[in-house]
């Protein structure tokens, strides 16, 4: 036997191996709702985006039903800047314009989704994308945000424009895709109450469809491995209770606080289970689901 042929038959049993493995948590979490957060590095690199569909036909292959919402802010902010419109930044969130939201629309909704789309069924599954728009999907209110001045104490309420909270979220398309073999890519566009089209942030729309649809796990991509304790290890598991405390004396900081927030909300909101993983690592989402160990940071109830 050649060394090739013995190379190639360590291989398969590997594979075969983790396969086996990985049955009983197919088994286990077979007619679940998953909901992914998808955006980062993970989106933006082709290889890492092509691996990303291939896991996201196999969910479906196996009987889970994944969900995807993606975010797209490098592309859009790359979009603004070769159009020449200016945009600036309050707590995180992109003041938006008429013409902003215009671009945001059209990056998120058009190429982003249906580069994803594309990704999903060249990879042998059936996708369709969506914006919170359709179906009124995701109904939303304009954002408010307050600055409290210093030296006055007084508050003042900023106007971020055409950005949005989701208000309500009407499933009904969802519903009907769950009971088919549509997977939905859904890009963080909300309708406000005088049909205008509204910027939301990405993370927060994901968390609330993830408590609408009652999904055993919400999964949010990001470019970092997990929530980190104050030696820089990784912690595997949280209660709703410690993430909360880790904000609270500033464990966490910067762009993980919303992050956690939103999976905390939606585990109170009924969610099974909310992870932060990083989405740079190959199969990150396989890790999580089919092994013992999992991937990244998991927040629980008590």
């Amino acid at each position: 036997m050649s060394k090739k042929t013995d190379v190639s038959r360590e291989h398969c049993l590997t594979q075969a191996k983790t396969l086996s493995e990985a049955l009983p948590y197919m088994r286990r979490h077979a007619g679940e709702t998953l909901v992914i957060k998808y955006g980062g590095h993970a989106m933006g690199d082709a290889e890492l985006a092509k691996l990303f569909a291939r896991d996201v036909v196999l969910l479906k292959q196996v009987g889970i039903n994944p969900i995807v919402v993606h975010g797209g802010g490098p592309q859009i902010g790359a979009m603004l800047e070769r159009l020449k419109i200016k945009s600036e930044f309050i707590e995180g969130l992109r003041v938006t314009d008429k013409a902003t939201v215009d671009v945001v629309e059209m990056v998120l909704s058009g190429s982003i989704n249906k580069e994803i789309v594309s990704a999903i069924n060249a990879a042998g599954g059936t996708a369709v994308g969506l914006s919170g728009k359709d179906g009124n999907l995701v109904r939303a209110e304009k954002a408010r945000r307050t600055l409290r001045d210093p030296d006055s104490n007084i508050e003042r309420i900023l106007d971020l424009g055409l950005v949005g909270e989701p208000s309500e979220i009407i499933p009904d398309i969802l519903d009907t895709f769950q009971e088919s073999d549509i997977i939905p890519v859904i890009a963080p566009i909300g309708i406000g109450p005088g049909g205008e089209t509204l910027n939301i942030n990405a993370d927060t729309v994901a968390g609330a469809i993830a408590g609408a649809m009652g999904a055993a796990r919400l999964m949010m991509l990001t470019d970092v491995v997990g929530v980190l304790d104050q030696s820089g290890e990784l912690i595997p598991e949280l209660t709703v209770d410690q993430a909360k405390k880790l904000i609270a004396d500033k464990t966490v900081s910067g762009g993980m606080i919303p992050k956690i927030k939103t999976c905390v909300s939606a585990v109170e909101e009924g969610v099974e289970g909310a992870v932060i993983v990083d989405g740079r690592a190959p199969h990150a989402i396989l890790l999580e689901i089919f092994t013992e160990s999992g991937a990244g940071t998991l927040i629980v109830p008590e």
